[in-house]
């Protein structure tokens, strides 16, 4: 499978940044096809500007600095976001590729007399999400009710087409567990990924 992996921790030696490694090492070991993005080190820029604003809705306009971002979208048949949970929602410069990135044209078509908007990736039939909470479960998926979940299965994925199949693996109150904690999920990350 064609995989297009997007790994958004400032810190290359946290523990985000490690489960990152072990499942793109998962992904390459089983045969896959990587195109890996780590977008802190390749200095993905996630705010758009005016300019690009103003030519957001022509697929023309799209920044020549989003390109590889567009092509490696085009050509995966899978994509699987790797992020820490901050204020129950991704980082900013995840949420800055979203915006940039998975503009009309690429991620979905807006119609010309306005109403739905159409899916445009239907070449992604499998989404991943790995991803860490200093938060409780409770808090996170009773209190707050996952909003990060909400937007990436219920929003972004729908841009996919019909019947993409997921996986969201998530490490709940990270900043207390032992170590062995750790290796358990990032094995569970593992394993669950070598059958993605």
């Amino acid at each position: 499978m064609k995989i297009n992996v997007v790994c958004a921790h400032p810190l290359a030696d946290s523990y985000q940044a490690s489960l990152h490694k072990r499942l793109v090492q998962t992904l390459k070991a089983r045969g896959d096809e990587v195109v890996d993005f780590d977008l802190h080190q390749m200095k993905f820029d996630p705010v758009m500007h005016a300019e690009e604003r103003r030519g957001h809705f022509d697929p023309a306009q799209a920044p020549n600095d989003l390109q590889i971002y567009i092509d490696a979208l085009r050509w995966a048949e899978a994509c699987v976001f790797c992020f820490p949970t901050w204020w129950s929602g991704m980082p900013a410069i995840l949420k800055g590729y979203f915006d940039r990135v998975w503009r009309p044209g690429v991620a979905y078509e807006l119609p010309a007399d306005g109403g739905v908007i159409k899916p445009a990736l239907l070449n992604i039939r499998r989404m991943g999400v790995v991803t860490t909470c200093g938060s409780p479960w409770w808090y996170t998926e009773l209190y707050m009710q996952n909003p990060g979940r909400k937007v990436l299965l219920r929003g972004l994925k729908t841009m996919c087409g019909r019947n993409v199949k997921h996986l969201y693996l998530t490490r709940y109150s990270v900043e207390s567990i032992s170590d062995h904690q750790r290796e358990m999920f990032a094995r569970k990350v593992e394993r669950l990924f070598d059958k993605f």
